[in-house]
């Protein structure tokens, strides 16, 4: 398998158990090539820790671990939100659009270091290969990528443990606790083990499980109130406090994961055609979407939210499928962005054991006219107005009747 061509390898590393043992199967696959390896940090939390010295430790020649959440935030996060995609209805793609990025970051390092090859840690059988990829074809379309999972010898997370052990790399995690986890700021998801079998309740009260949160049995038997004041689309306050993205749903997060909000079990359809069960945990995405939808309802006119509707399940394809960077994505932000320029107002909500529950709505651009809409007595609206609508509206109705075609 050797490549001699190949000298030094830029590895997208996260400490895990794939690209633990990435660094020292580079090492042994391809002449002892350096590997250079980087984390990017889109609030990963502690899981960063100790990083740099098992990366050392392991083979590789240095590390680097690069702040990339206000971007993440500004540049991915929010174009999505305010875009309001969410993938087949449940997913709110916080590991989709965390990879370009990521992948983005990887490829400025590999350029600079004189790289002769990137190098992820995604397996053939997920979505993340392509989004990385994807990326990296936008960024350096000339540079070789190595997937080791679609090539080296190990068929099971099993095996990677055992080859971990053999070479004394050290793991977070045990044959017992072996989910598959992706963790950043916006979410953490859960895959594999019991989880493979759809028929499993995901065991949310063990201890262990989930990490941002409780489940909604676990949380206070008191609702609490959240006000999010939004700014062309983008939160900007939180209970009436200026808080910048990254705060914002750092704070979200803990009290949405207080209250059980935002967990999702999900089978879903992956890119490569099949399907996979996962559970994600998104407690302040989800108050954000709740958010940022219930704003929408008064400060958009009903033909551009019934269109931004139907754009929103294109726009979350698009991401989920790894095209970011693509003309399509950058059109539809584009219009997003126009759709957002008086989405601007305050919205309170109510958390109460995994339920969101709209508390009250305001906006300076409120296209909700309570005196048209009034059940009362009004001077604005003539009711008999509708009459001649209708006749009009019904007309194709009436001609069709008429001529005996409705069945």
């Amino acid at each position: 398998m050797a490549d001699n061509k190949i000298k030094k390898v830029v590895l997208a590393y996260s400490g895990g158990l794939d690209t633990s043992i990435i660094i020292p199967w580079l090492k042994e696959n391809y002449d002892n090539c350096e590997v250079i390896a980087v984390s990017g940090n889109v609030g990963q939390g502690t899981e960063l820790d100790g990083l740099e010295e098992k990366a050392i430790a392991t083979g590789a020649s240095k590390l680097y671990i690069e702040d990339l959440n206000k971007e993440f935030v500004e540049e991915y996060v929010f174009p999505t939100l305010k875009a309001g995609a969410v993938y087949e209805g449940k997913y709110l793609l916080g590991t989709s659009f965390a990879r370009p990025v990521i992948a983005k970051r990887i490829v400025e390092i590999a350029k600079a270091e004189g790289a002769d090859a990137i190098c992820h840690g995604c397996t053939g059988k997920g979505n993340d290969q392509v989004r990385f990829e994807l990326a990296i074809k936008a960024y350096a379309p000339d540079m070789k990528i190595i997937a080791p999972w679609r090539t080296w010898e190990f068929k099971s997370r099993e095996e990677e443990i055992a080859y971990a052990e053999a070479k004394q790399i050290p793991l977070k995690i045990n044959r017992e606790t072996n989910y598959s986890k992706d963790k950043n700021l916006w979410h953490l998801s859960h895959e594999g083990l019991d989880l493979e079998d759809p028929a499993n309740e995901p065991t949310y009260n063990k201890e262990g499980f989930l990490e941002m949160g409780v489940s909604p049995e676990q949380a206070p038997d008191k609702p609490e109130y959240v006000t999010i004041s939004f700014e062309k689309g983008i939160p900007v306050k939180l209970n009436g406090e200026a808080v910048d993205g990254v705060t914002m749903i750092e704070k979200l997060n803990e009290i949405g994961g207080k209250n059980g909000i935002g967990i999702t079990d999900i089978v879903e359809n992956r890119l490569v055609g099949m399907k996979a069960r996962g559970v994600y945990e998104t407690p302040g995405g989800t108050i954000l979407y709740a958010a940022h939808a219930k704003l929408e309802e008064i400060c958009l006119d009903k033909d551009t939210l019934h269109y931004k509707m139907n754009l929103a399940n294109t726009f979350a394809d698009l991401v989920y499928n790894g095209k970011w960077y693509t003309p399509l994505r950058e059109a539809m932000s584009a219009f997003v962005d126009s759709t957002q320029e008086y989405v601007t107002g305050d919205v309170k909500l109510k958390l109460y054991k995994g339920n969101i529950i709209d508390a009250g709505v305001t906006s300076p651009y409120s296209l909700y006219d309570e005196e048209i809409a009034t059940f009362d007595e009004d001077e604005v609206y003539d009711q008999n107005d509708s009459a001649g609508f209708i006749n009009l509206f019904g007309l194709p109705i009436k001609v069709r009747a008429k001529k005996g075609l409705i069945k």
